[in-house]
């Protein structure tokens, strides 16, 4: 199990594969897989059947894939770029997280 480097509603930028280069913010992370799901990236078409109790409409639609959390990098809020992420400890015992380009705390 991986340190919990990215997190809910952290942005991110995709490295690699076909969305490359793009920012999103990070829906969910499935820590067993090692994977996030980043909103509006790695898009895939599924058919859906309709449901007509539930007011469910069929149809092809477009929804997030789960992407392995190694091909995205944090983007930091005060030097706007993708950077890696270290750790740090305050006075009071706090774990916090740090960008590595320009020591800025994250949280």
């Amino acid at each position: 199990m991986r340190k919990n480097k990215i997190r809910v509603n952290d942005k991110v930028m995709v490295m690699t594969g076909k969305d490359r280069g793009k920012v999103g913010t990070v829906k969910s992370v499935l820590y067993k897989d090692e994977n996030i799901v980043v909103d509006q990236v790695n898009m895939v078409k599924r058919h859906v059947k309709g449901n007509p109790y539930t007011g469910k409409s069929g149809g092809i639609q477009d929804k997030e894939a789960p992407m392995h959390i190694s091909n995205v990098a944090l983007v930091c809020d005060s030097c706007t770029k993708p950077t890696r992420i270290g750790f740090t400890y305050t006075e009071d015992g706090r774990k916090l997280r740090f960008c590595k380009k320009c020591h800025e705390m994250l949280d």
